[in-house]
């Protein structure tokens, strides 16, 4: 596709739908990991707190790339540097399919937070280079319901073919659903390269890579993305062993709770990005963050209760752990000017894996297994993930915008 051609809707919903696919597969390879916990802690004999650190490792180290990725992914053209990093996920994948051991796997983990980690970044420059601010809600909102894809075909057919086929079986299908994604971007992508035009020479990197840090409406925006992560990842990486050991559900059936979700989000993602758009991202935030609250609390204090009542509630939960982010993120691509706009969203992404470790983290050191299998503490995590939403509702108005500038109208021209 010609980047000089007018950025058409028909063109934009086709660039939108290939970066939801794009990040269909990072959100999948991240989520898979939680469903799959029992047959890991099966296959591998190992604890909660073990699988938790496998989902850290991941996260730790894709925390690490998007900060190394703030001093360069403005300087270079966003549709190469998508595919080349891309690529390198999917052979991420590979890696984590074939290994023969729990370590083999966590330093594959390791390998694909490296790669999928920048990903989010990325995608997220490309949205605010080629979308006007007053639709970015919208636009993050299709792209997020990458989300719900992965909640309605990845997981759960990841999860079947786990309890079927072996633990690795879902990391095959990625690569198998990351081939021609890669393909297609890119034969449609159109070069993105009009930020260039501001690049600041190699010995400005690193000093400009302090000043992005120093910046008080950055660190007040890496702080509420920090801490809206470690809400969601107190909770989300142990749902699926603690339906298993407590609730007492079978690790097969896991797919029928997550397909639930993921149905209800994929028609709410888009919902909420429209109405992020009309009444403002800060206040659709804090309304979904604090509603969020219900959900958490009931999802950690689970009484035991068969299939249909866990497939019943767990829509409510999803629509709203899922549902905080898309406002979130739509305010992020208006906080830095233009020309630090890949930077900065790649230093957010990084501050938000540091979260996610940090919540999968700490949220496994407050689980033990008991003589009977069954995981206690999960309640904790509840009462401290309901606190940090309450945080964040209170913390959402600090973050800012930068002043608006005009909008481009082609895949060169920076916003």
């Amino acid at each position: 596709m010609n980047a000089t051609l007018p950025l058409t809707p028909a063109r934009e919903r086709l660039l939108l739908w290939l970066l939801a696919l794009t990040q269909f597969t990072v959100i999948m390879d991240f989520m898979v990991m939680m469903p799959l916990a029992p047959q890991l802690m099966r296959a591998f004999q190992i604890e909660p707190a073990a699988v938790s650190g496998a989902v850290s490792a991941y996260a730790w180290c894709a925390g690490i790339s998007g900060l190394a990725a703030a001093m360069y992914i403005d300087r270079f053209d966003r549709r190469k540097l998508l595919l080349a990093v891309f690529a390198l996920f999917t052979l991420s994948n590979l890696a984590c399919a074939a290994a023969t051991s729990f370590h083999m796997l966590v330093l594959s983990r390791a390998f694909a937070g490296l790669t999928g980690g920048i990903l989010g970044a990325i995608v997220m420059a490309i949205i605010g280079d080629l979308i006007p601010a007053n639709r970015r809600g919208a636009a993050t909102g299709v792209v997020m319901t990458s989300f719900s894809m992965a909640s309605v075909a990845g997981v759960p057919t990841g999860v079947m073919l786990a309890a079927h086929y072996g633990w690795a079986s879902p990391f095959y299908i990625l690569v198998l659903c990351s081939l021609p994604i890669l393909l297609l971007a890119a034969r449609v992508l159109p070069a993105m390269d009009g930020h260039l035009v501001n690049r600041p020479p190699l010995s400005a990197v690193l000093p400009n890579l302090v000043a992005l840090y120093r910046e008080p409406k950055h660190l007040k925006a890496f702080l509420l993305s920090a801490v809206n992560m470690m809400t969601g990842m107190m909770v989300i990486p142990f749902i699926s062993p603690v339906l298993v050991n407590n609730v007492g559900l079978q690790p097969a059936e896991i797919t029928y709770v997550y397909l639930a979700g993921g149905l209800t989000t994929f028609f709410t993602a888009r919902m909420l990005g429209k109405w992020s758009d009309r009444a403002g991202a800060h206040k659709v935030y804090r309304i979904v963050s604090l509603l969020f609250i219900l959900p958490v609390l009931f999802m950690t204090h689970m009484p035991v209760m068969p299939l249909i009542g866990v497939v019943l509630f767990f829509p409510f939960f999803m629509v709203l752990a899922s549902g905080r982010n898309i406002p979130m993120q739509a305010l992020m691509t208006t906080v830095p000017e233009p020309s630090r706009r890949g930077a900065f969203l790649s230093a957010n992404a990084a501050i938000q894996q540091v979260g996610t470790g940090l919540g999968a983290l700490l949220g496994g050191l407050t689980l033990h297994t008991q003589a009977s299998g069954q995981i206690s503490g999960y309640g904790w995590n509840g009462w401290i993930a309901a606190g940090m939403a309450l945080l964040t509702v209170l913390w959402v108005g600090q973050v800012r915008g930068a002043a608006p500038q005009a909008a481009p109208v082609n895949g060169v021209k920076a916003a």
